[in-house]
């Protein structure tokens, strides 16, 4: 009565390279960047970007609520590396900050900011 061998399958007596691999990866922290601004996630886990539609549809606002920190600093980012410089979105992007919040008006891009910000690590 021998196990059969099943491909893929470790037993308790193999050495376990791969998952020693992956928890020394995780024991080395990964090099932060510290930024003067932070976005925190909502009660669900999401980023809190939101979409406004006013005035029948002809005006579209973007907003980042509950900036934490310097909102300026988030508004000239996403101003400079949101879109090339030479595209027309970036002509068209305006952004405006009040207080904790930035409203972002010039065409529908909620999607971009999304990923935008999940590129800064947040």
């Amino acid at each position: 009565m021998f196990a059969r061998c099943i491909w893929g399958a470790r037993f308790f007596s193999q050495a376990a390279l791969a998952t020693d691999t992956a928890a020394q990866a995780l024991k080395t922290p990964a090099s932060a960047i510290k930024y003067p601004f932070f976005v925190p996630r909502n009660s669900n886990g999401n980023l809190p970007v939101y979409t406004d539609i006013r005035n029948g549809g002809t005006r579209i606002l973007v907003s980042i609520r509950n900036v934490d920190g310097n909102a300026g600093v988030l508004a000239e980012e996403l101003a400079s590396t949101l879109f090339s410089p030479t595209s027309r979105e970036a002509q068209r992007l305006k952004i405006k900050t009040n207080h904790n919040h930035v409203v972002i008006s010039g065409g529908r891009w909620k999607q971009e900011v999304v990923e935008w910000l999940k590129a800064k690590g947040f």
